[in-house]
């Protein structure tokens, strides 16, 4: 005859244990887990990763990336930085397993070492400049404290499109060394970081608001350039989010990448027709450097007019600032870019 003393009977103690297990697991993490799936799904103007993408991230997660970088705007105004807007659950609905046997990847993260890449493709959409960052990340950010991945790169063999060559600056060449370029796994990882950009929430719905906002400025200063509503800009803050990363804090670029700001003779033409609409529609003229984005989509009138208003007075620069209207003007007219 079965004794139900738990004390007396290990298969039902066992089973009792077990039984609470699985009641707690699913009441704590499977039934939760499937009302959020089931409650959310990707926004609609989410655009699906290619195979390419996957790959990519399948690249990101190999090489430890998680550990120090998060893919989380959290709703404090200090995220501004990393994205337009506050994320939604929707933005993550998209993730899925990589495979039956592996977990869907937690790309979210939970340490900031380095910048969150919610917004990576869309702040930075320059592969060169991605290639050149994991090739040797203080090529590009002199005080990186990100590892070098020089394994995701090689020495050009005969037969590698030239189109593919790094143009890395002199001073992380190795003596003697031949034409690096990146390897299949290296151009995945940056078509997926490339791929990393906020969806626009469907029309009517209002995205969630920044907490903790600073009071504005009370007056616009010297040297600050006033949106619409008459809050002060800084050009200077605007360059260093925008800019700097590929002409440098010094405005000098990276020569045979990026070019100087420093002395540029368009950067100091009394005219600043060519400079507003080189960042009003991005520029590829020039094969030696990388291609720079449009920045009409992402920038204000207001905003581009403080940078370069900014950019004519630094380094020694002698132009003279630009309004927010004269930036506004030339938006409305779309000139082309003509070549420098």
């Amino acid at each position: 005859m079965m004794s139900w003393n738990v004390y007396s009977n290990h298969r039902l103690f066992v089973g009792i244990v077990f039984g609470v297990f699985v009641f707690l697991s699913v009441l704590i993490a499977v039934q939760p887990a499937a009302r959020i799936q089931n409650d959310n799904a990707p926004l609609p103007t989410a655009v699906a990763l290619t195979d390419e993408q996957q790959a990519g991230l399948r690249v990101f997660i190999g090489e430890g990336c998680v550990a120090c970088h998060t893919q989380q705007v959290r709703n404090i105004e200090m995220d501004k930085a990393w994205g337009g807007r506050p994320a939604v659950a929707a933005d993550y609905a998209w993730r899925q397993r990589l495979d039956v046997w592996r977990a869907t990847p937690s790309t979210l993260g939970s340490e900031r070492t380095g910048p969150d890449l919610t917004e990576v493709g869309e702040r930075q959409p320059s592969d060169l400049w991605h290639l050149l960052h994991l090739y040797q990340p203080r090529s590009v950010v002199k005080e990186s404290i990100m590892p070098a991945f020089p394994w995701l790169f090689r020495d050009s063999v005969a037969g590698t499109p030239a189109g593919l060559a790094l143009h890395i600056p002199a001073a992380y060449r190795e003596p003697g060394g031949h034409t690096v370029v990146p390897t299949r796994r290296a151009q995945q990882l940056v078509a997926y970081l490339m791929s990393l950009k906020q969806a626009e929430l469907p029309t009517g719905e209002a995205a969630p608001a920044f907490l903790y906002v600073q009071p504005p400025k009370a007056a616009v200063a010297a040297g600050l350039v006033a949106d619409d509503a008459g809050l002060a800009l800084d050009g200077n803050a605007l360059y260093a989010s925008n800019c700097q990363a590929c002409h440098q804090a010094s405005g000098e670029g990276l020569k045979g990448a990026f070019p100087p700001l420093k002395g540029s003779p368009v950067v100091n033409n009394t005219d600043a027709t060519l400079m507003v609409n080189i960042i009003l529609q991005g520029y590829d003229a020039r094969a030696e450097y990388g291609v720079m984005p449009p920045f009409a989509t992402r920038l204000t009138d207001a905003e581009i007019a403080a940078i370069v208003s900014h950019e004519r007075s630094s380094w020694g620069n002698t132009g003279k600032p630009v309004t927010a209207d004269f930036v506004k003007k030339l938006r409305a007219l779309v000139k082309p870019v003509a070549a420098l």
